[in-house]
């Protein structure tokens, strides 16, 4: 959830607590202490969401519906912490609609029930709003239960969701619902969020908080883009420094690093996120820029998912560097078995070796394309039976036109080459593997292309 504006008064450098926010009283502090400081800050209008202009600035498809209050059904997907939850809130705040909260993680069948025999009370007369947090782990019957309700229009549909919601959601939901996808915030916007997380801060206890110079851009970038992470730091970052003599919080750099060092780090082996990294990480070897790869290396170290980028790397020195270095997958076996002998941390120094070799060997996809090829025909049923010479030995009946199998061993020939049929009879001219342009493939294709040329001339 995306917290606090874009535009706010200017932040002093000293929070003293003294005029920007309401007094509250011991109590308040003492019971708001209860719930996290995402929550106890969050805003209560499109103004007050940090990040998301490409959805909520003035002018922008999302921001007009919301502001005409005639809300269609609505799919918020995008990682945690950046605003969606929030946004569902001020939407139900404009509308006249029942409100009902559900989580898809604790949420049953029979919730959904109650939800919708509440419409034929009075308390359901004008709509329901249904606010679904997480629909990802909403199941098919419970996700079909909703749908005649929100086909009919008498419930209304807001879902938020960190996955694709074009894997995880129903398709005849999906189908009656606008998608919008959020974005990681930017560090600038969360800077915004954390100074006056601060401030907040400062007024709820009474007490200056005063950051060191960096903490606040320390924060801002090391929470990854989820505004939510970056105030439960500044919180613990100010729970954390005792008042000094004048009774200030002065909230150091090394507190801050203490506190935030890790927290940029979004990766979930089952989310999008995992997927993302994976997909980038051997998407830069093959794309030849090593410092990328050893970027999404280091974020996969750092998640701890050793076999990920074993596996990834393995699969990328066979599929992209592949006949052009055809040595480099033994080399590449090798550190991975390193790798996983020594664990990490040490696994990441024979990886790093491996990812950099991979990265800026020469590149050739020809085996990849070959045998992806070969696959598609099998599957297209292209086969046809294994012509007679080459199959194993078999007997021959008494009605058999040609007795034996003819088969001609190329060691018997000079070069060690014949022409003879390989190919079933419905492939018979089918090429798949094309050589690629490098050294290795090339060198290769001059030397049959010789062979096959000689024989023929020799007939």
């Amino acid at each position: 959830m995306g917290i606090l504006g874009q535009e706010r008064p200017a932040v002093p450098a000293v929070y003293s607590g003294v005029s920007r926010l309401p007094a509250v009283s011991s109590e308040r502090v003492n019971s708001g202490m209860a719930a996290p400081l995402a929550d106890r800050m969050r805003p209560d209008s499109l103004d007050g969401i940090v990040g998301q202009q490409h959805l909520i600035a003035p002018g922008k498809a999302l921001r007009t519906i919301v502001e005409s209050g005639r809300i269609p059904n609505l799919i918020f997907y995008g990682p945690s912490g950046v605003g969606k939850t929030t946004l569902a809130g001020i939407i139900a705040r404009r509308t006249d609609m029942r409100l009902h909260k559900l989580n898809g993680t604790t949420a049953s069948t029979s919730d959904i029930k109650a939800v919708v025999e509440e419409l034929d009370t009075l308390a359901g007369v004008g709509g329901i709003l249904l606010y679904l947090d997480e629909i990802q782990y909403f199941n098919k019957k419970q996700q079909q239960t909703l749908l005649e309700h929100i086909e009919n229009g008498r419930i209304t549909l807001i879902a938020s969701t960190t996955e694709n919601p074009y894997f995880y959601v129903y398709s005849a939901i999906l189908s009656r619902s606008t998608v919008f996808e959020f974005k990681a915030v930017e560090p600038s916007d969360v800077e915004k969020a954390v100074e006056r997380g601060f401030a907040f801060l400062a007024e709820e206890q009474g007490t200056p908080v005063i950051p060191e110079e960096g903490v606040t851009a320390h924060i801002a970038r090391s929470c990854g883009g989820d505004v939510r992470k970056a105030l439960n730091a500044v919180e613990l970052c100010v729970l954390a420094t005792p008042p000094d003599g004048e009774g200030a919080r002065r909230v150091t750099l090394d507190i801050a690093g203490q506190l935030a060092q890790r927290s940029a780090m979004r990766y979930d082996k089952d989310g999008d996120e995992h997927y993302d990294i994976i997909s980038a990480y051997q998407k830069s070897m093959r794309g030849s820029d090593p410092d990328a790869a050893l970027h999404y290396l280091a974020r996969l170290l750092e998640a701890g998912d050793l076999p990920s980028a074993c596996r990834r790397l393995m699969v990328c020195a066979c599929e992209d560097v592949g006949l052009a270095y055809p040595q480099i997958i033994p080399i590449v076996k090798a550190a991975v078995d390193a790798a996983l002998q020594v664990g990490l941390p040490e696994a990441c120094l024979p990886l790093a070796d491996a990812v950099i070799l991979v990265a800026t060997a020469p590149k050739s996809n020809s085996a990849h394309d070959a045998i992806h090829a070969a696959i598609d025909d099998v599957r297209a049923g292209k086969s046809g039976p294994v012509p007679r010479c080459l199959q194993n030995k078999h007997y021959d009946g008494e009605d058999a036109a040609v007795k034996g199998q003819h088969y001609l061993y190329p060691h018997r020939f000079p070069d060690r080459w014949v022409e003879q049929q390989y190919m079933p009879d419905v492939l018979q001219g089918t090429t798949y593997y094309v050589p690629a342009e490098n050294k290795n493939e090339q060198a290769f294709k001059a030397y049959w292309d010789t062979v096959k040329k000689r024989r023929k001339n020799e007939k």
